[in-house]
């Protein structure tokens, strides 16, 4: 004989069984009458691009230097330099202070930044693009031609049409406070100037086939001449801290070696070149040595790169003798102020 509770169990079940049974019968069949709802479009609108800003700027197409080896991007394995058919160098006149490779930035706008999703995604190209690059691949383009990126132009460049040397900040041989803390635009300003840029001794051999006094005499006896008009200034690029400071421990023997005149004019750069610097004056191998040769509006008027080719260093002697004269005819004396904007981006302006 059943229980009360069991009766009242199994009332319950059968009173469940009954619901779910109705449920069936009803919801389901009306769900399988109701027409289909229709499917969501699909977006025709493309994702947003993410930004590559941040990373090795890429030539531009009509570049004279667009097809020549780097240390990022595709690897070149046949190259033939051809001589620069355009100005190089920086868009805008150089300031003194610039390039120092110091962050200025306020807590304000470090925190700005720091939160700022676009500059994040900018810093990991810099980051992509640094951890990326072959470590040995600027010695393997020596190989190309030994190294040599570009070929003298035939004839110095147009004033009207030369861009800019960067200011670049190190600190010179001297053994005053101030040659400790250097910029070379303000001892660019009012001389025609070459400069030697190098990394090492076999850059520094690179560029001696153009600026010494045993490769090439008639320069040396040309400067001596100009009584201050001209000068060679010579940058020892040395990013490395340990190179850096090997560099350092022989600074009285390279003082001995350049002679006190000359004390401020040799500068050991250890930040401040950036990518964009590089690729604007053509300094893409850091292997190499380069040449310039620059005005006394700080623009470059003609450069040479990796061992002199023939022709080159009487090519230089011509674009000296060419500047010196344009020097010569505006009447520029000691006390000269360059112009902070050149004619051409003045007319831009207008």
């Amino acid at each position: 004989m059943l229980s009360r509770t069991g009766l009242r169990t199994g009332r319950r079940t059968a009173a469940c069984l009954l619901c779910q049974w109705r449920t069936f019968g009803t919801s389901y069949v009306r769900l399988a009458d109701k027409p289909p709802s229709p499917a969501p479009a699909k977006s025709t609108t493309k994702p947003a691009p993410v930004p590559t800003a941040g990373g090795p700027p890429t030539p531009a197409p009509d570049s004279p230097l667009a097809n020549a080896p780097r240390s990022y991007g595709k690897k070149v394995r046949e190259f033939t330099p051809t001589p620069l058919s355009r100005p190089i160098g920086m868009n805008h006149p150089p300031k003194a202070g610039e390039n120092w490779g110091v962050d200025t930035r306020s807590i304000k706008q470090r925190r700005d930044d720091f939160v700022d999703y676009n500059k994040h995604l900018a810093r990991r190209e810099q980051l992509k693009s640094k951890f990326s690059r072959p470590y040995f691949r600027d010695w393997t383009n020596i190989n190309l031609h030994k190294g040599k990126t570009f070929v003298a132009p035939p004839r110095p460049f147009k004033a009207d049409l030369s861009l800019y040397f960067p200011n670049l900040h190190g600190r010179t041989l001297g053994k005053t406070p101030e040659a400790k803390s250097a910029d070379t635009t303000p001892l660019l300003e009012g001389r025609a100037t070459i400069i030697a840029l190098f990394s090492g001794v076999w850059a520094e051999n690179q560029a001696n086939t153009f600026i010494s006094a045993e490769a090439n005499p008639s320069l040396h006896t040309m400067i001596d001449e100009t009584q201050g008009r001209a000068q060679l200034v010579r940058v020892n690029i040395e990013e490395d801290w340990l190179k850096a400071m090997l560099v350092r421990l022989f600074m009285s023997s390279m003082r001995k070696q350049v002679g006190e005149a000359n004390w401020d004019k040799y500068f050991i750069v250890r930040k401040g070149i950036t990518d964009e610097i590089r690729e604007s004056i053509g300094l893409l191998n850091s292997k190499v040595g380069y040449v310039y040769l620059v005005d006394h509006q700080c623009r470059i008027r003609w450069a040479g790169s990796g061992d002199a080719a023939e022709g080159e260093r009487e090519g230089l002697l011509r674009a000296l003798h060419w500047v010196l004269e344009e020097i010569k005819q505006e009447g520029v004396a000691a006390n000269f102020v360059r112009k902070p904007v050149s004619k051409q981006i003045a007319g831009e302006k207008k």
